[in-house]
């Protein structure tokens, strides 16, 4: 049998090409990749600009939003923060637009916010 018709020599040539290294780097920039990885950007209402920067997301369960009267910060917090915050030294004043007098998450001091249940 000659070495042109020797199936194994076809599959080790084949190995020793794969083993290659590109030096140049070429087959890394035009080349795609075997498996993409599948795109993890949520659909929806996209958001840019100054509503991205100042945007708290959209809503989640646990969640609820705190705004300062002091430095007009709208914090996303979980149900588990906000009854600590409460917890401490705080006071409810119904009727008031920012009604509860408690410690901001954003500025970290004792002011009245507003907490926001259903945003």
């Amino acid at each position: 049998m000659s070495p042109a018709d020797d199936p194994t020599a076809d599959a080790g040539a084949a190995r020793r090409a794969a083993r290659r290294v590109d030096p140049s780097g070429k087959q890394a920039l035009f080349s795609s990749p075997v498996r993409a990885a599948p795109d993890q950007l949520a659909t929806g209402n996209q958001k840019s600009g100054k509503a991205a920067l100042y945007s708290t997301g959209p809503r989640q369960t646990g969640t609820v939003i705190i705004e300062c009267s002091a430095c007009g910060t709208r914090s996303r917090s979980s149900l588990l923060d906000l009854g600590i915050r409460l917890a401490s030294i705080s006071a409810w004043l119904p009727g008031r637009r920012h009604s509860h007098w408690m410690r901001c998450p954003g500025c970290d001091t004792h002011t009245w916010c507003r907490i926001g249940w259903t945003e």
